[in-house]
């Protein structure tokens, strides 16, 4: 029968429109404020809130709830205002060792949480927060592995008793050897050709020493800049993360840099801290019995002086995983695993040294604010930064080690703060922040509230645009406009959890218009079909079938050229891309087929029934009823 959509798929688009509601529902409640209060070394309990809640009865800051988690407190306040003056008042009464983080505590319905429903994430600009841009040190990440490759080739040329003159590393891409005739050199260039690849290896002689080029191809050092960048970038991202901070974007800026917002966020000082809290390993041998003294740094292990070879047995990024557990003895160990050449390194380096020491400095990042006066006397804050080095394992080493092996001797707590610190830590080179800015809750508010105005002016301009012109179809577009606009914020909001930013609010409004043009297509046709005389069931009918490709062409255009900003656009850009996909994706159903089964339930098989279509308001024919039976 034309016009009508059997039983199921009537109940399938209902299905539709109530899980659309109930997954944009908890977008109606609003998130309290909160404080997020954590300790860099120890857990927090329920024996820190006396000291919380005095600190907040002295600031006279009302809160009216309390979450203690695994390994922090969560505090709900009544506003913004008691926010900011309950984290100074905290932080003075807790101590710097304290971390306390403005956050935002849900306050969705248990029920809806059951089901997985949840907020639409907002983005920097609606919810206020801080800004870093960060600069990769491309140099130092080439510089680190030609240092790498100079250890490996010191350890080659000793296995292959070959006797060189020296190893210098002349420039961040260029390394040579030194060698007393041209005999040992061509045997060090034979077993050093096929290990090294990437370098490219040329003889030159001067004042009778033969001399090894190694520089790296161009080729190599761009592939370094590009592994470099993108491992800082999930180093960073997996720092933020475990700061409750609610969906943190770490993306990509150009060739060297990384653009960092922290949502929800207020204090750039601290979200500093967080961000350059990084660590990595260094893996050393101790200092032989007569070395010289420039070739060793000591260190306190445990009350006795170490000393420790500065020539580094393996760098930190080699380290694929690191993994907190149990070893034989029950005891608490961190066990590291490395990439294919980490695994090469530490079997060369642990084979030819049993019975010898070996080291592990854990390398923090740190940074510190330096109060200066300016020209004008004015105090001014720096931030600086500085590695600390501290000396975690010393044990001998007992066989050779391959890709795998563990860090043994820690206390329970340091081995399960080292395993996540060094797998989501390890920065493959160092950064500096080159750009930093705050926006306050209230302006992303504003901004916010602005967006939602927009929102609401264009989506009612079009509900009277089409309730004029097309009247009763009309209606049924702009109940699928509205369908179309909880399933957007129900798609955004668990479905696929996207981050909701000014742009993308640019974005919904370009799709409340995009969701009714499909309509106005159908609808325009329906109206030529009725003007060439075809009785209204089949008016109905081929305008939908009739107008369905070009629909199909338009929003397919639209969604390659939205899914292309997204691929190579950043920020503000890809927060329009995603929502223009979301909606002409929501926007094809609810235009096709949610209006479609409206006009169904109004007009299917009906005979004798008047449409009303604008000014195409007229009474069907006699044949519709024979129309409708011939179609069985």
């Amino acid at each position: 029968m034309l016009n009508k959509y059997p039983a199921w798929k009537n109940i399938l688009i209902l299905i539709v429109v109530i899980l659309g509601f109930l997954y944009s529902l908890p977008n109606l409640y609003p998130d309290d404020p909160a404080l997020q209060i954590s300790h860099e070394l120890t857990e927090l309990s329920e024996g820190d809130m006396p000291v919380i809640t005095s600190a907040l009865e002295a600031a006279e800051v009302y809160f009216f709830g309390e979450e203690i988690e695994t390994e922090s407190i969560r505090i709900r306040l009544n506003n913004l205002d008691d926010q900011l003056r309950a984290k100074t008042a905290i932080e003075d009464a807790l101590g710097e060792s304290y971390i306390v983080a403005l956050n935002l505590a849900p306050t969705t319905p248990s029920w809806l949480q059951a089901i997985g429903a949840g907020k639409m994430n907002l983005g920097l600009d609606l919810q206020g927060g801080v800004h870093f841009l960060m600069e990769v040190d491309m140099d130092a990440a080439i510089i680190r592995r030609m240092e790498d490759n100079l250890s490996n080739v010191r350890t080659i040329l000793r296995e292959q008793r070959i006797r060189s003159r020296g190893l210098n590393l002349i420039s961040n891409s260029h390394l040579e050897v030194r060698f007393a005739n041209a005999e040992d050199r061509s045997q060090a260039r034979s077993e050093l050709v096929t290990i090294f690849p990437e370098l490219q290896m040329q003889n030159r002689e001067t004042e009778g020493v033969f001399i090894l080029d190694m520089r790296m191809l161009p080729a190599t050092a761009l592939q370094i800049q590009t592994d470099t960048l993108q491992a800082n970038r999930t180093t960073l991202l997996n720092r933020v993360d475990t700061l409750g901070v609610s969906e943190p974007t770490v993306q990509q800026q150009g060739s060297d840099r990384i653009v960092v917002e922290l949502p929800g966020m207020q204090d750039p000082a601290q979200a500093i801290r967080i961000l350059q809290r990084i660590a990595t390993l260094e893996i050393h041998l101790e200092s032989e019995l007569g070395a010289s003294s420039l070739s060793y740094e000591t260190y306190d292990y445990e009350g006795i002086p170490v000393n420790v070879d500065n020539n580094v047995v393996l760098q930190g990024d080699r380290i694929s995983n690191a993994v907190y557990q149990l070893d034989q003895n029950s005891q608490p160990s961190v066990v590291l695993s490395l990439d294919a050449q980490g695994g090469n390194q530490m079997n060369r380096a642990t084979r030819d040294n049993v019975g010898r020491r070996m080291d592990i400095l854990l390398i923090e990042t740190k940074s510190r604010t330096i109060t200066s006066i300016n020209e004008d006397g004015e105090e001014i804050e720096n931030i600086e930064f500085y590695e600390e080095k501290e000396l975690i394992m010393h044990a001998t080493i007992q066989q050779a080690l391959g890709r795998q092996f563990s860090i043994t001797g820690l206390t329970p707590r340091e081995a399960s703060d080292l395993a996540p610190l060094i797998r989501s830590g390890s920065l493959a080179a160092p950064m500096t922040i080159v750009e930093q800015s705050v926006i306050g809750p209230s302006m992303g508010q504003e901004n916010l509230d602005q967006g939602l105005l927009g929102v609401q002016v264009a989506a009612g301009l079009v509900v009277l645009f089409m309730l004029f012109y097309y009247r009763t179809f009309g209606m049924a577009a702009n109940a699928a406009l509205i369908m179309n606009i909880l399933m957007i914020v129900a798609v955004m909001s668990s479905i696929i959890p996207a981050t909701l930013t000014l742009p993308g609010i640019v974005g919904i409004v370009l799709t409340v218009g995009m969701a009714v043009d499909a309509n106005v297509l159908i609808f325009t046709r329906i109206r030529e079909e009725l003007s060439e005389g075809a009785p209204a069931q089949k008016a109905i009918d081929a305008g939908y079938n009739r107008a369905f490709t070009t629909i199909i062409d338009a929003n397919l255009t639209t969604f390659l050229v939205a899914a292309v900003l997204y691929t190579i656009g950043t920020g503000p850009v890809r927060g329009f891309a995603i929502t223009l996909m979301i909606g002409i994706i929501t926007s094809m159903f609810t235009a096709i087929v949610g209006t479609r089964a409206i006009v169904n339930l109004i007009y299917g098989g009906k005979s004798g029934k008047t449409l009303s279509i604008g000014s195409y308001r007229m009474k069907a024919k006699q044949d519709d009823l024979n129309i409708a039976v011939g179609s069985k």
